[in-house]
């Protein structure tokens, strides 16, 4: 492990966790990402007004995953150079004036350029808000990315609600009560922006001491190109592409399989989706404490690969057994989630901005490929076959066994 990675990391765990700023930052990943749920909580509206097909309907996730996904490890290696406090309001800003643009979109093609701005908000907000929490989290950072991720979980698990409640109401019209969101996650990071601001000079100061090392210098350029780092960032990358696409396929596709295969309403297959969503939610928490005691390769291995006999069943479950069974695969299956990023900073911790947005962001850029191919196949094929297929992909979890450790006996050696 080189001298500077040590350091940057003994920096960060000798300080507090800061709960309240983790609980601010959470509240706006809460608001960010039930922006984005505003999105595949319209389909069903969308498809309706617009007159969508599935593969439209795929392409407009992968406009808004791409977006936001693709665009965050760069925008994570930038700030890892250069960090402004300010870019987190602006971004909020061109979520805000996504939401009215998707509100008022008379065609598919004014749909898709609204979904453009809410994801370069997200792009935004992703890095940035990972390195508030990787400052903010003291000597508990699984505690501190769950604390995190809970509340962009808990966000996304309010798109069946927004269906139910606001938009199978009011219609296409109603997205525009995302710009409340958008305005409350504007002002509580201006609140934020003074104690980022000091915690920057002061993470900055710590390298450029370190940098006057030449040895350390060199080890922090060299640790991310190390073979066994490139070699875990990449197996990781891979495992959340699987995951995400199983998730596009519940997210944004199981909604229609529930009106087609049980014959349920637009409201009555929220449900199920929400249970899904909403025990995720109790699954991120619970998966980023308990990797704080059992280890991040540990957890990653069970919430993927452990999701995977519930996933298998799922599609030939009669009705009243999807209830519970989809509870339960949410909480499997999401409680890697926050994991996934702390692993990716354990790898890379002098890069945290390109490690948030290598996991949180690139991945889910590829997950979003999933969305289109599955929706093309759902009109080729139909959506029974789509489903019946993406319920092996958490099989793929069973590699991360070849992950690295991240126990005190069998620690990464990055450089």
């Amino acid at each position: 492990m080189s001298s500077s990675a040590t350091e940057l990391r003994k920096t960060a765990l000798v300080t507090a966790t800061v709960l309240p700023v983790l609980l601010a930052v959470s509240l706006v990943h809460l608001l960010n990402d039930s922006m984005q749920a505003v999105v595949p909580a319209m389909f069903t509206i969308l498809e309706e007004s617009l007159h969508l097909t599935y593969t439209q309907v795929g392409w407009i996730l992968f406009a808004l995953n791409m977006t936001s996904s693709v665009m965050q490890p760069v925008v994570g290696s930038y700030t890892d150079r250069r960090s402004s406090p300010y870019m987190l309001p602006v971004g909020m800003g061109l979520s805000l004036i996504g939401m009215l643009g998707i509100a008022y979109s008379p065609n598919f093609w004014f749909v898709l350029l609204s979904v453009v701005f809410i994801g370069l908000g997200s792009a935004i907000f992703h890095p940035e808000g990972s390195r508030i929490v990787y400052l903010a989290a003291g000597g508990r950072r699984g505690f501190a990315q769950s604390v995190y991720q809970v509340g962009g979980n808990a966000g996304s698990s309010l798109a069946p609600l927004m269906t139910v409640y606001i938009f199978a109401p009011l219609g296409q019209t109603g997205a525009v009560w995302g710009t409340v969101l958008a305005g409350l996650a504007i002002a509580v990071l201006l609140v934020l922006v003074p104690w980022y601001k000091r915690q920057l000079a002061a993470w900055d100061e710590m390298k450029a001491a370190r940098r006057s090392g030449s040895k350390a210098g060199a080890g922090a350029m060299a640790e991310a190109s190390h073979p066994r780092v490139k070699f875990a960032m990449g197996l990781l990358i891979f495992l959340v592409f699987a995951r995400s696409w199983y998730h596009a396929s519940i997210s944004s596709f199981y909604q229609f399989f529930l009106k087609e295969h049980y014959g349920l309403t637009t409201e009555q297959a929220q449900f199920p989706l929400f249970l899904f969503l909403m025990s995720g939610v109790a699954g991120t928490f619970f998966g980023g404490v308990m990797a704080d005691r059992i280890g991040m390769k540990n957890m990653i291995v069970l919430s993927i690969a452990g999701a995977a006999p519930l996933a298998l069943l799922l599609p030939h479950l009669p009705l009243a057994w999807v209830y519970p069974v989809i509870t339960v695969l949410g909480f499997i299956i999401l409680s890697g989630f926050s994991v996934t990023v702390v692993y990716a900073q354990h790898l890379m911790p002098s890069k945290v901005g390109m490690a948030s947005g290598l996991t949180t962001g690139l991945a889910f850029g590829m997950g979003a490929i999933g969305a289109v191919v599955l929706g093309k196949a759902a009109d080729m094929f139909g959506l029974t076959d789509v489903m019946f297929f993406c319920s092996g992909l958490p099989i793929l979890g069973l590699l991360a066994y070849l992950l690295p450790s991240d126990r005190a006996s069998g620690k990464v050696r990055q450089a």
